[in-house]
C-alpha cells in the first residue's frame, strides 16, 4: 500500500529571489508564472489524481487552479501546507535581511533558529508531514498533488529521506517544479526531484 505525492512548488511571481514574501497577502503570479501554471496543468493531464490540495496563499492557489481545471477536480485549501511563518521578516528584501544576524543564524542552523515572531522549519515540517500522513491513510495506492512552497516541500522531503532539517541546502526546489515521492508502510523513496516542466 503506497501513496504517491506530487509536491509542486507554486509558479513564479515578480518578487521571487528579491523579497521574502512569507505569508504576506497579495502576492500573485506574474505573466511568466501563469504560463508555468498552465504547463504544469498539461504535465498532470495524463495522471490519475485522487485529490489536489493547495496552500491558501494566492500564488499557490493560482498555480493549483489550472491543474484542477485540467483534471476536472475540486481544489482543497490546506493550511497545513502553507508557507513558513517568517514573522517580522516577511516582506523584507533579501538584501536587507543579509545584514540581520538572525537571518545569518537561520541559514546556518535551521534546526535551532526561529524567525522573529515566526515558526521554526521543524514546526513547518511537523504540519506538512502530519497532513501527508493523513492523506496517505485516506488515499492508499493513489496519487495526490500538493501545491506548496520551497522550504515546506524541502522540509517534507528531508523528513522522508531521513535527513536533518539542516540539510535543506543540499537540493533546490524551483518555482513550478515537481518532486515526486512514494510513501508506504515500508518507508519512502523519491522518484523525481525538482522536475522542471514550467521553464
Amino acid at each position: 500500500m503506497t501513496t504517491t505525492f506530487f509536491l509542486v512548488r507554486h509558479a513564479a511571481h515578480d518578487r521571487v529571489g528579491t523579497i521574502l514574501c512569507g505569508r504576506m497577502p497579495g502576492v500573485h503570479l506574474g505573466a511568466f508564472g501563469k504560463d508555468q501554471a498552465e504547463r504544469l496543468a498539461v504535465r498532470f493531464a495524463s495522471e490519475t489524481i485522487a485529490c489536489i490540495r493547495t496552500s491558501p496563499l494566492e500564488r499557490a492557489v493560482e498555480t493549483a487552479e489550472p491543474i484542477a481545471l485540467k483534471l476536472r477536480q475540486s481544489l482543497d485549501i490546506c493550511g497545513a501546507i502553507s508557507e513558513i511563518d517568517f514573522g517580522t521578516w516577511s516582506g523584507r528584501s533579501f538584501e536587507a535581511l543579509a545584514q540581520d544576524p538572525g537571518w545569518s543564524a537561520w541559514n546556518k542552523s535551521r534546526s535551532t533558529s526561529r524567525p522573529p515572531e515566526g515558526e521554526t522549519m521543524l514546526e513547518a515540517q511537523t504540519r506538512i508531514v502530519g497532513a501527508m500522513e493523513q492523506l496517505r491513510r485516506r488515499h492508499s495506492d493513489q496519487s495526490v498533488i500538493l501545491v506548496s512552497h520551497s522550504d515546506v516541500i524541502k522540509a517534507a522531503l528531508l523528513y522522508y529521506l531521513g535527513l536533518s532539517i539542516d540539510a535543506y541546502g543540499r537540493f533546490d526546489i524551483d518555482p513550478a517544479s515537481i518532486s515526486t515521492l512514494v510513501v508506504g508502510d515500508w518507508g519512502s523513496k523519491v522518484l523525481r526531484l525538482n522536475e522542471m516542466v514550467g521553464a
